[in-house]
């Protein structure tokens, strides 16, 4: 008689993180024909991921799932989105926009999950910095500098900011330093947003 073939525990949360990728690539795809402004933002700019991608570091057990959650999901979500593009909308194929979103999955994606993973369970400077670039990618995606154009984005951008700096943090340390450190990382991370931009176009 065999013995029952185990299926790793981390096996439902994996499909669970492609599902919701898929899912929300669709969705951001519609956005991108709606007539609400305010939906084809929160696809277009960073807040919405960024929070996503903290919170599946927030919530994942371990550092390594933290960030293999994170690229199933990414890499879920781009490919839903550009195969919806082309197949459902008849909008083409956008191959080279495609693979440069499946890089940022396998890299920058899980690198930010396990940062989120580590600094809410940890205290100090190190965490809050984590934490604020976080929410300074939130804050620099360009809607505040004129946020009357983008109301409601610029409101998500805010509350994003909020729950990375002031929700997640483990201590009121590791807080401080976060709300300290916002203002100077969310220039940084403008301006490596603006490259990431450049090497999209």
């Amino acid at each position: 008689m065999t013995a029952p073939v185990r299926v790793p525990t981390r096996a439902p949360a994996l499909v669970l993180a492609g599902a919701g990728g898929a899912a929300a690539g669709v969705a951001a795809k519609a956005a991108d024909f709606s007539s609400w402004r305010w939906a084809n933002d929160l696809g277009h700019y960073p807040a919405a991921w960024v929070l996503v991608v903290a919170l599946i570091g927030w919530r994942a057990p371990s550092l390594r799932a933290a960030a293999v959650r994170s690229a199933v999901f990414f890499a879920a979500m781009s490919l839903s989105y550009y195969t919806w593009a082309a197949l459902v909308l008849d909008r083409g194929w956008e191959l080279r926009l495609l693979v440069a979103w499946e890089v940022l999955s396998a890299t920058a994606v899980p690198v930010t999950a396990a940062a989120g993973h580590v600094a809410t369970r940890r205290t100090g400077w190190l965490p809050g910095a984590m934490l604020a670039m976080a929410a300074g990618i939130a804050l620099g995606g360009g809607v505040l500098a004129g946020p009357g154009a983008h109301p409601v984005q610029a409101v998500v951008d805010v509350v994003v900011a909020v729950v990375l700096v002031v929700v997640l943090p483990r201590d009121g340390r590791t807080r401080l330093w976060a709300v300290a450190l916002t203002g100077p990382l969310t220039w940084v991370a403008a301006q490596l947003l603006d490259v990431l931009r450049s090497l999209l176009d």
